[in-house]
This record gives structure tokens, C-alpha cells and sequence, in this order.
């Protein structure tokens, strides 16, 4: 009896040996599935950012300039000149191609969602045509309603002018063609039609064929104590802490500016659905650029994209921007729970203000002000009027409070 029960305990600890090495080599087997998938995803689905590629990306823009099937106003610099020179690439994200250059002697960036003018939707009315008799009218009328189905817009022609300057000449039908496949990508739509209206949008400086010319600003990063780099981008005299605080300060006021701007000055707000410090950069007078705005969405077009059918809230984020599910009919609300202003006080102030980042530039009570505004600023809420006023008020209150840390910043300078 007391074999068999001996033999029964061996018995047991082999099963449980055996156990543990099988979920430890299953374990292992997932783990190194798991890498292969990241592996073969990333090669499948990504593109590494190189020289090489980026070099043969212009030499085929140049080549099809060169054959008359596209033009612009940067060609002649970029590929026959070169005025505009290669410097490196910066990044290719979600298919964006963002590349740096150097333009008589000014940093500048070069962008385009695909690498290929053929890989463009063509303009099917250039094919049906052989003379430079296409009407005006309906030309424009194509373009409005190109922006209306990329950003939910209507626009009358007038109103066309940063979209469509449209020249006679032997090469009409590559600049038609050039200026159609910059109408298929947001941000140049986006950039083109508010930067006559906005100080907080990239200027738009040139194109050739579907790349489009910004002007080179340094994006901001989390990992930065100060977000923005303060010494590349203003000058090495915001080394000292005083100096930061004040520059923080003035970046934080620009940053409400710019909510006020988005939220009240065109005729729909304007709502950001990807707010990053990556996302943003400061000019030299420390006023804040939105340099990405390939998740920005005027108020129609916020809506379509969020009224969708749902089972709980989880259903009704896209990205930044969430509604809330009304379950008695599984639909998502059209309208947006949160704002910009909660997402950047969230994302963006709450790195600022916070009790780490405490000193004595600031007096204590205004510092422990600015925090508890900040928190409640950043807290969501119900899609109401009561809300509605509330993020008025913290707008209102962040302001205020800022304006006073302004005064006292200046008093110690004094």
C-alpha cells in the first residue's frame, strides 16, 4: 500500500514537471511567433525611411516633370536648377513621404501621402479633352467638390483662390493634373485654405506634381522636458530656468489662442483628433503650429465619422475624439463628448503644471492654481450645455491664470 502510494506522488510530480516544460515551450513558441508577425508585418506594412529611397522618389517626380506630366512651381528649383536641394528623409508614416530639403539656403520640408504621381486618382475630364477650352466653372465646381468629400465643406469659388491658380500655356493639362493629385491629400487642402486665416497652420510655400513645400519647423517631443527645444528653436538664451518658465508660459497662452481659433473663427469648428507634442512646433515668436493634421476635421465631417453604430462607449472613440453610445438604439452621438481644450490640457499642460515640475519662479499659490485648473480642465465630461460652459470657463480661468504668471515672471525681471 504504501508503494502504491509512493508510486501515485511520483506519478503526480512527473505530470507536474511535464506541465511546466509544456508551458514553458509554449510560452517560448509564442514569443517567438509573436516577433516573427512584428517582424513580417513591419516589412509587409512599413517602408524604411532611407536617402536611397527617398533620392529615387525625386528622380521619378523629376523624370515625369522632365516628360511634361506634371509641374509646378518648385520643379524648375528642385530639378533643373537645383535651388532645392536633398538634405535627408524625416520620416515615412502611414504612406506620408516627409522629406528634408535645403531651399537657397532655408531649411524646408517636402511632403506627399504617396511616392508616385501615378498612383494618384487621375482627372478622367483631362483625357476627354485636347484644347485649353475646358471651362473654368466647371473645373472649380470639381475642385469644390473634391473638398467637400475630403473635408465635408462647401465652398463657393471665390473662395478657391489658395486651391486653383490655374495658368494658360502649352503645360495646362500637367498643372490640372499636378493640382488634382494635391487635392487628394488632406493636409494640403487643409494648410492651402487657412493659411491666409491662421497663424497656427504650416505655410504652404510651393509644389511640384503632388509634393507640396511647408516651411521646416522642429516638432515638439514628450520625452523633452520643456516639449519644444527651446535652444534650437529660439536661441541658446533659453538656457536658464527663469527663461523656460517664461517660454512655457507664452507657448501655453498660444496654445489657448489656438483652441479659441479652431473652436470660434471659421464657420465649423475645427476639431483635432491626434493630439501629440509630436504633432505641433513653435515659430521663433513662440507661437504654437499644428505641422500634422492628418486626424483634423471640421465639424460635418466630425460628425459623420462619429455617428456609427456601437454596443458601448468604447465604440464611439476615434482616437482623440469620442460621443457616447445611446444604447436604446446602438448608435454613437454625433456629437463630440470631449474638446481640444481637454485633450491638450490632458496631453500637453498637465507635463507643464505639474507637482514635479514645481519652482520658484512661480509663486506657490499660483502654481498649486494653475495645477488644479489644469486637472479639472482635462477632465471629460457629458455632451450638454452645462459642459459646454464649464470648458468655457476653465478656457477662461487658464487664461487668467496664465496672464498672471505673465505679470509675475515680468515683476522679477524688473
Amino acid at each position: 500500500m504504501r508503494g502504491a502510494f509512493a508510486c501515485q506522488r511520483l506519478r503526480l510530480k512527473l505530470w507536474r514537471r511535464c506541465a511546466l516544460l509544456f508551458l514553458l515551450c509554449w510560452a517560448a513558441g509564442w514569443l517567438v511567433g509573436s516577433s516573427f508577425l512584428f517582424l513580417v508585418h513591419r516589412s509587409v506594412f512599413s517602408e524604411r525611411c532611407t536617402d536611397e529611397g527617398s533620392h529615387r522618389i525625386l528622380a521619378r517626380l523629376c523624370l515625369d516633370y522632365s516628360k511634361g506630366v506634371l509641374t509646378g512651381d518648385l520643379c524648375e528649383d528642385l530639378c533643373v536648377a537645383p535651388k532645392l536641394v536633398y538634405k535627408q528623409c524625416l520620416y515615412y508614416d502611414r504612406g506620408k513621404k516627409v522629406i528634408q530639403a535645403d531651399w537657397e539656403g532655408q531649411p524646408v520640408i517636402l511632403k506627399s501621402k504617396k511616392g508616385i504621381f501615378s498612383s494618384y486618382q487621375p482627372l478622367r475630364l483631362l483625357h476627354e479633352v485636347e484644347t485649353q477650352e475646358l471651362p473654368e466653372a466647371e473645373l472649380l465646381m470639381m475642385v469644390a467638390l473634391e473638398v467637400k468629400n475630403v473635408l465635408g465643406l462647401e465652398l463657393s469659388n471665390n473662395t478657391m483662390g489658395p486651391l486653383w491658380t490655374r495658368q494658360k500655356g502649352i503645360h495646362w493639362k500637367a498643372q490640372v493634373a499636378s493640382m488634382w493629385s494635391l487635392l487628394q491629400q488632406e493636409e494640403y487642402i487643409y494648410f492651402s485654405l487657412l493659411q491666409d486665416f491662421s497663424k497656427h497652420v504650416l505655410r504652404v510655400i510651393g509644389s511640384c506634381g503632388h509634393f507640396y513645400a511647408v516651411e521646416y519647423l522642429i516638432a515638439g517631443h514628450a520625452w523633452h522636458k520643456t516639449i519644444f527645444p527651446l535652444e534650437d528653436t529660439v536661441g541658446p538664451s533659453f538656457t536658464n530656468t527663469k527663461s523656460k518658465v517664461k517660454a512655457i508660459t507664452d507657448i501655453a497662452l498660444s496654445f489657448l489662442d489656438m483652441v479659441n481659433h479652431f473652436d470660434n473663427d471659421f464657420s465649423h469648428r475645427l476639431h483635432l483628433c491626434d493630439i501629440k507634442p509630436e504633432n505641433f512646433a513653435i515659430r521663433n515668436d513662440l507661437t504654437v503650429v499644428a505641422i500634422d493634421v492628418d486626424m483634423a476635421f471640421f465639424e460635418p465631417k466630425m460628425r459623420d465619422i462619429l455617428e456609427q453604430n456601437c454596443t458601448g462607449d468604447e465604440d464611439c472613440n476615434f482616437f482623440d475624439c469620442f460621443s457616447k453610445c445611446d444604447l436604446r438604439i446602438k448608435k454613437c452621438g454625433a456629437e463630440r463628448a470631449n474638446n481640444n481644450l481637454q485633450v491638450i490640457c490632458d496631453k500637453i499642460f498637465r507635463h507643464w503644471f505639474s507637482p514635479s515640475l514645481r519652482g520658484p519662479t512661480i509663486s506657490f499659490p499660483l502654481q498649486l492654481q494653475l495645477q488644479k485648473a489644469v486637472h479639472e480642465c482635462a477632465k471629460p465630461g457629458p455632451t450638454d450645455l452645462k459642459h459646454q460652459k464649464t470648458s468655457l470657463n476653465s478656457l477662461s480661468e487658464l487664461y487668467h491664470l496664465l496672464q498672471a504668471s505673465q505679470r509675475e515672471l515680468q515683476k522679477a525681471d524688473g
